[in-house]
């Protein structure tokens, strides 16, 4: 039986945000043409339809623990990141893939704690962050605090993913072909906060104020 909060909501879904774009959901049932792929966390306060105020089929979706890009391993095992991937970018053509990080991750505080050990499945899929953990601790001394050390490590993680996305190679033909661009993205929980991953390495935050104004 349906939980009760997951009947309700979609009751409220059917009753208003359905009716109200039938059209749209109508055309969508047709074919998607989603304008970028977003590479979030699971993390359930993390919602980049919501961060971005995207509507249905705007956006390709992929979320897991910690927003990572998994290595580029073509041995026939099951990838569902990775088939993800091939799928938005090969089938869906999408212009844009955004890795999109967050401040107070889970996933990067385990990482950087040891929390994950012994854990079946998560702590080898963290196995990622081990040498952004590296570069942490090189960077801000092995007596860093462990909020220093995972601030570090959401940003460093994000950059360690877009050079993974380049090692697959239906995704760097697209890079070198021009038709697709790829960015690095962090979102503040608790402050709304937006930072954006400039060509210079920096990540500086995105003001909304200026864009509504222009």
């Amino acid at each position: 039986m349906i939980p009760d909060r997951l009947h309700e909501g979609f009751a409220r879904f059917r009753a208003e945000r359905f009716e109200r774009k039938q059209r749209i959901w109508q055309n969508l049932a047709k074919g998607q043409k989603p304008h970028a792929l977003v590479i979030g966390c699971a993390d359930s306060r993390v919602d980049p339809a919501a961060i971005f105020d995207a509507g249905p089929g705007e956006l390709f979706i992929i979320r897991n623990v910690a927003n990572l890009v998994p290595p580029y391993e073509p041995d026939g095992a099951h990838h569902g990141v990775s088939a993800a991937l091939e799928f938005s970018v090969k089938a869906l053509g999408v212009p844009h893939i955004v890795v999109l990080g967050h401040k107070s991750c889970g996933g990067v505080h385990a990482a950087a704690t040891g929390g994950a050990a012994g854990t079946q499945f998560i702590e080898r899929w963290l196995d990622p962050l081990k040498p952004v953990l590296d570069e942490a601790v090189r960077e801000l001394g092995e007596d860093a605090d462990t909020d220093h050390l995972c601030d570090a490590m959401e940003l460093g993680s994000i950059k360690r993913s877009l050079e993974r996305l380049m090692s697959f190679p239906f995704i760097s033909e697209a890079v070198q072909a021009g038709t697709l661009t790829l960015h690095g993205a962090r979102f503040g929980i608790a402050d709304g906060e937006l930072e954006w991953l400039h060509s210079d390495g920096r990540f500086a935050a995105v003001s909304p104020d200026n864009f509504l104004e222009a």
